[in-house]
């Protein structure tokens, strides 16, 4: 589980989160919306450590994440998986070198031991047999599912998604979100995705927080939506809709 307390980002005068406050519980989708510059990406480099909040506390178990320095993070780290919008894959490597990168960096594990977790990965992404393949070679959706292989492959208790479904179509988006949702529950994993894709939010959104102008504005499920008076909420999440609506007008 994770929890943040009262997050605050500024940088120079400009305050881009404002006192955010949420609990991230294991086994569900958790989901951080909002539109661009609403800050939710800032949220979760805030989250991992990427960023160092202005005030306020991130909570990783129990322990305080914030108060941490370098060394004493690491055995947190060790336990955290992300998944970047752009894969942010290595080009001179194959998918199985991609994949093994963390098991080298941060464990004492044989060759032959991080070779096994890593085709353990690489199937259960449906990726078998794409071993020797290099990131030029796949296509977008095989280019996620390798960066999910490579999250997981620590065993992960936290998972960080930054907008998985970026350049995919939308039957590609459909599966990949199905992959995150059943490792999520699978393994127990604490999960956070930041996405502004609309069918992901009503597909699996267990749990989600609503950023508006660097403020939560809402939190809910997904099946909570259907039924919020929240009008900047609506208006997200139901942009196009209104948009036509004003064309037709016009």
């Amino acid at each position: 589980m994770i929890e943040i307390n009262d997050i605050h980002k500024t940088f120079g005068d400009n305050h881009v989160l404002k006192g955010i406050s949420a609990t991230f519980k294991p086994g569900v989708n958790n989901l951080i919306i909002g539109g661009s510059g609403s800050g939710k990406t800032t949220l979760l480099k805030c989250i991992v450590g990427l960023h160092e909040p202005t005030k306020g506390e991130v909570i990783f178990a129990g322990e305080n994440f914030t108060k941490m320095n370098f060394e004493q993070r690491v055995p947190i780290r060790t336990h955290i998986g992300m998944l970047f919008q752009n894969s942010a894959l290595f080009d001179s490597m194959t998918v199985e070198e991609n994949v093994m990168f963390p098991l080298n960096l941060f464990t004492q594990m044989s060759k032959g031991e991080k070779l096994d977790r890593a085709n353990f990965c690489l199937k259960r992404v449906n990726l078998t047999g794409k071993n020797k393949l290099y990131p030029a070679e796949l296509s977008g959706g095989m280019k996620k599912r390798v960066g999910i292989a490579r999250a997981i492959s620590m065993q992960p208790k936290y998972l960080f998604v930054d907008e998985p479904n970026s350049g995919l179509d939308p039957l590609t988006s459909i599966l990949i979100d199905d992959l995150i949702s059943e490792l999520t529950e699978e393994y127990q994993i604490t999960t956070v995705v930041v996405t502004h894709d609309m069918n992901s939010v009503m597909g699996i959104g267990d749990h989600i927080i609503f950023l508006y102008n660097g403020e939560k504005w809402w939190e809910g499920s997904n099946h909570d939506i259907a039924h919020t008076d929240n009008k900047e909420l609506n208006e997200f999440v139901f942009a196009s809709k209104f948009m036509r609506a004003a064309k037709s007008k016009l």
